[in-house]
């Protein structure tokens, strides 16, 4: 397992929020441009492929979760300890018998779970291997604080935009099969908004810089741990069969549900309730000034008009006062025809 930390290149007197944003982004763009991550984020997989992956996510949450439980008072994890805002294990086990369409007693005993346990892939076993080292070592449970980081800041991040494209791949209607992706209102019972969720996310960064603190050391180890949870994450997209069907090539691809991007992604779709209204360019009629100028369109109208009034009466054989007259007349028609007031 590979530490990435860079101890000589960053600023330690930042906050552990900050740091772990910019100290990520270049495993953040390593995940996301893993073929795997490309397929689950665009809804390309089979559907039995995204329910197993789903049951990989279960057990990596309920052993973190069951670790962050054992060690709720220790004072780095204490102030982002909110296990009725964030648990996902429920969730998981929710979605996971909605698309199996089998009891939520009984999905763990379904062929694809039984194999999955039975004959786990490398890198989903090194996940949960490395949390149970990490919740059985005292010393070392503040790193969770950089799991439980990745893991619900990126599914309040990237995994709503994700949420989206899997509603539409799989036909999911009304919430079901999407639980995982849902969060409640801070401090409240009904569901998040994405501006809530941004309430949520800004919240559990205070909770990380309070439990953090100063601490150099756990700056240090958090950061180093943060990488380590993304070379983790990683690993369990490299265990994902290809979509039976081939991707279309054109689909854009957006932001893993991982931790946060250092900067939004410009391929990522926006929420409908995120888009902006579209520029309008009001133009706006501004009346001459009372110092004598005039617009523009009027003074073209008035030469249109002159040019032209003079080339009709030379022409019917108008001259004289009764020329001037009619040339007058139809001065004031063209001028008024295209005056911009008109």
């Amino acid at each position: 397992m590979t530490s990435v930390s860079t101890a000589t290149e960053v600023d330690w007197s930042q906050p552990v929020a900050a740091l772990l944003r910019i100290g990520t982004a270049q495993a953040h763009e390593k995940a996301e441009h893993s073929e795997g991550a490309a397929w689950l984020t665009r809804g390309e997989l089979d559907r039995e492929e995204y329910v197993r992956f789903l049951m990989m996510l279960y057990h990596v949450y309920e052993t973190f979760e069951r670790a962050l439980d054992r060690h709720a008072t220790h004072p780095v994890l204490a102030p982002t300890y909110n296990p009725t805002l964030f648990s996902r294990t429920p969730s998981l086990s929710a979605d996971i018998a909605y698309l199996l369409e089998t009891p939520e007693s009984s999905w763990q005993s379904h062929p694809i779970h039984e194999t999955l346990v039975s004959s786990p892939p490398e890198p989903f076993a090194d996940y949960t291997a490395r949390l149970q080292e990490l919740a059985d070592d005292e010393s070392q449970v503040p790193r969770l604080l950089a799991h439980a980081y990745v893991r619900y800041l990126g599914d309040l991040s990237g995994g709503q935009f994700i949420k989206r494209r899997l509603v539409k791949a799989y036909g999911l209607e009304d919430g079901a099969g999407v639980s995982f992706y849902e969060f409640k209102q801070l401090g409240g019972s009904g569901s998040s908004t994405m501006g809530d969720m941004k309430k949520i996310k800004e919240w559990y960064r205070a909770g990380m810089n309070a439990g953090v603190g100063d601490d150099v050391a756990l700056k240090v180890a958090i950061l180093d741990e943060a990488n380590v949870a993304f070379e983790l994450n990683s690993g369990l997209f490299t265990t994902l069969k290809p979509p039976s069907e081939p991707p279309m090539p054109s689909s854009p691809m957006p932001d893993i549900m991982l931790g946060e991007p250092l900067t939004p992604t410009t391929d990522s779709p926006t929420p409908k309730e995120l888009t902006p209204e579209p520029a309008v360019t009001k133009v706006v009629y501004e009346a001459p000034s009372q110092e004598g100028t005039f617009p523009v369109a009027s003074v073209i109208a008035f030469i249109l008009a002159l040019c032209l009034s003079h080339f009709v009466l030379v022409l019917g054989g108008f001259t004289g006062d009764k020329g001037y007259g009619k040339l007058e007349a139809v001065i004031h028609w063209f001028t008024d025809l295209f005056s911009p007031s008109a």
